[in-house]
């Protein structure tokens, strides 16, 4: 049907509708981008404790080394010393949890990048709707004119 065999106030309501939706998008749009930038966030948050979880690991390595150093020089002047041993021991617990803690947020970093990338995929396929959306408007405007 031609634009010109619809009434001009049906015209009206489908073009009042179109531009709701296409409002209704851009708002969804907008808040996908809110939530994708507290995603960011997250994600960027999760790497800065990741790599704090990784320098505290290389401390406690260079500790755990330090302490190895001066156990054996004890136990070359002091045999009897067994007590440092076992805080060396302990030290390098200490390391493997540190390296564990680290792990478990270099995960939770790749997990939130995973999400975040998700909620711009799905962004991506909003932009595309009203694309689609504006392009079918268009469409129907050139039809319309000729």
């Amino acid at each position: 049907m031609a634009k010109d065999d619809i009434p001009p106030e049906q015209q009206r309501h489908q073009s009042e509708g179109v531009r709701e939706k296409a409002e209704s998008g851009r708002q969804d749009a907008e808040q996908h981008r809110g939530f994708t930038e507290r995603r960011r966030l997250a994600a960027e948050s999760s790497r800065n404790e990741a790599e704090e979880f990784r320098r505290l690991a290389e401390e406690a390595r260079e500790v755990r080394d330090q302490h190895r150093e001066a156990l054996e020089i004890v136990r070359q002047e002091q045999e009897g010393l067994r007590e440092a041993g076992e805080t060396a021991r302990a030290a390098g617990e200490e390391a493997r949890k540190a390296a564990e803690a680290a792990r478990r947020a270099a995960m939770d970093a790749v997990h939130a990048t995973a999400e975040a990338l998700q909620v711009t995929l799905d962004h991506m396929r909003v932009v595309e709707e009203m694309r689609r959306t504006l392009r079918d408007i268009r469409d129907v405007n050139k039809l319309d004119s000729n």
